[in-house]
């Protein structure tokens, strides 16, 4: 297995595994999330693969097929007066092929980005897990990630 920034050749691929995840989100959330979508058009795709604040890293097999990836964005803090500074990579979505879980692809993939972070200067990587997601925060915590904060919600209807 190998890790690189995805490509526009990658593109369908990716939304074939985009909708892994949104399946699964729309399993546990279906009052937010609408099966039968992705988080990004094939248009938004190309456009992200070119932007260097938001790389897309991917896992691929001996063939060059796309296993899982890992969607990033750099962040600069702070976002208010009271922080000191410093500049964090933020993991905005990460997928592992359904079939292919098990097999330490998210674990190479997680890696990878805490090199690049290092890499770029930056102090953390973050990521955030949705509640429910209980397989996704159990892998997260094995690999050492902590809560930092918690968002709560009050559903009005």
């Amino acid at each position: 297995m190998q890790i690189r920034r995805a490509e526009e050749k990658d593109v369908e691929r990716i939304l074939e595994l985009l909708s892994q995840v949104l399946e699964l989100h729309a399993r546990i959330r279906p009052d937010i999330f609408i099966p039968g979508t992705t988080k990004y058009t094939r248009a938004e795709l190309v456009e992200i693969f070119q932007d260097n604040r938001r790389p897309v890293y991917v896992a691929v097999d001996e063939a060059d097929f796309v296993v899982g990836y890992a969607f990033c964005v750099f962040r600069s803090q702070p976002f208010s007066n009271n922080m000191i500074p410093f500049e964090s990579l933020f993991i905005d979505d990460l997928c592992v092929d359904e079939k292919l879980r098990g097999r330490h692809v998210g674990r190479a993939l997680v890696e990878h980005v805490q090199r690049e972070a290092e890499k770029a200067g930056c102090y953390e990587t973050t990521l955030n897990v949705w509640e429910g997601n209980d397989a996704a925060r159990g892998f997260y915590e094995k690999l050492g990630f902590k809560p930092k904060e918690t968002q709560m919600e009050f559903i009005l209807k």
